[in-house]
């Protein structure tokens, strides 16, 4: 194959740093179907701040030359010479948390239209084992008319970008990586290991490849339930959960997890994912399941214990003054793809609060578009009955949030984060 050329399908969280990393050694050309994003990024800005915007714009320049450097578009006539595919667009779930393969299958449908012999598609999405041969490799097919390890491949390669992330970028996060051939396999890493400092793991197949991604998260998932748990029962006791993990965190293979929110676009979702394929072959995956359970009815848990001290201090809760911190679904990132915060905002309002949501990284306008939901990067002034810190932004760690309380009134601190005193902390 001559020197790659590469095609970054989805410019979002995810795609725009791999983009960027590879377009300083290979001519890239980053794709997405977003025109006001193409447009934003054509401009020298990443609104998801995942870029610093003067790298972005050095990357932007170089492409100029040919050789290297990144060139964005939305369209399909630009990456039609490309020989290397790499898909990064999103696994969501549905309402009733099936998975969602509908970007997949029109990403697949996009690279199919311009595929040629030899070419190889790279996924970097989060799915169940089976997915990119089963589900994607038959879109590519009917839609190039080409065959399949014969006249072209795939690989995949999961993603583990940590967004807000300054420190473990993605050069410096060990790759794994697979191909539909053994051969396959070895360029598939070898392109990786051209850039990502850290190294790279080849895996022995695709589904391997597949099945380690989506089950690091699961994995995070039900050991952050077995705290959120643990903070439920030590909160009945009148026991302190950080105390106590800080006690048991003395021993060296005490994993340090704390409890808390859990969403977006991995750990909230990719549990489903292989429950939804362990279901598939009969089996009912409990521990999976119930620890997604306990982890997405904590919102409604952090809600009703608000309420709970509102009612103790004798503060009417229907018509009370209520400041939520913080909705995106971690801190100091304007990611909010499925946020949990929402789910304490929503219960709170329940109960008949009027609720100031003040987080100074998320988008007003896309919260509003995702949620429904309004909220404000504007510092509030007013005075609350309650304020609840969802998110650790640094921001909210120096605001000095008593001043901002009635006389009686509660600071609850979910992260468990502030160093003021609180009335109760998650």
């Amino acid at each position: 194959m001559s020197i790659p050329k590469i095609a970054i399908i989805g410019l979002g969280y995810v795609g725009l740093p791999l983009a960027r990393l590879f377009a300083t050694k290979y001519p890239v050309i980053g794709f997405d179907i977003n025109t006001e994003r193409i447009k934003e990024l054509q401009s020298g800005r990443d609104n998801t701040l995942e870029v610093e915007d003067e790298v972005l714009q050095a990357v932007l320049q170089e492409s100029s030359n040919m050789e290297t450097g990144l060139f964005c578009t939305n369209n399909l006539e630009d990456i039609k010479d490309c020989n290397y595919y790499i898909v990064t667009v999103p696994t969501p779930v549905d309402s009733t948390n099936r998975p969602i393969l509908t970007p997949l299958y029109k990403s697949s449908e996009t690279v199919g239209k311009v595929l040629k012999i030899g070419d190889v598609v790279i996924y970097e999405s989060t799915v169940y084992p089976g997915v990119t041969e089963e589900e994607c490799v038959p879109v590519l097919e009917k839609i190039s008319g080409l065959k399949f390890n014969s006249d072209f491949f795939v690989g995949y390669s999961p993603e583990r970008i940590n967004p807000g992330d300054k420190e473990h970028t993605v050069e410096k996060i060990l790759k794994v990586t697979s191909g539909s051939t053994p051969e396959i396999g070895i360029k598939v890493d070898q392109l990786y290991a051209s850039v990502i400092t850290a190294g790279t793991h080849l895996a022995p197949s695709i589904k391997v490849a597949e099945a380690a991604k989506v089950i690091e998260n699961s994995q995070r998932d039900i050991n952050i339930a077995f705290v959120n748990e643990l903070a439920k029962i030590f909160n009945l006791m009148g026991i302190d959960t950080h105390d106590v993990l800080d006690a048991a965190g003395t021993k060296w293979n005490f994993l340090p997890f704390k409890p808390g929110l859990v969403g977006g676009h991995c750990i909230g979702v990719d549990p489903y994912y292989l429950a939804q394929k362990a279901q598939q072959y009969g089996y009912h995956p409990e521990i999976i399941l119930t620890g997604r359970r306990m982890n997405d009815g904590m919102g409604k848990y952090v809600a009703s214990e608000v309420i709970k001290l509102m009612v103790h201090r004798d503060i009417k809760v229907k018509g009370s003054k209520i400041l939520v911190l913080g909705v995106t679904f971690k801190e100091n990132c304007p990611d909010v793809r499925n946020t949990r915060a929402v789910d304490v905002i929503n219960n709170l309002k329940s109960y008949g609060a009027e609720v100031t949501v003040f987080d100074p990284w998320a988008s007003p306008t896309e919260v509003k578009h995702e949620y429904g939901m309004d909220t404000t990067k504007e510092m509030p002034t007013g005075i609350y009955d309650a304020v609840v810190l969802t998110v650790a932004h640094e921001k909210f760690l120096q605001m000095g949030l008593r001043a901002m309380l009635t006389e009686n009134g509660v600071l609850y601190d979910v992260k468990g984060v502030l160093k003021e005193r609180v009335d109760a902390r998650l």
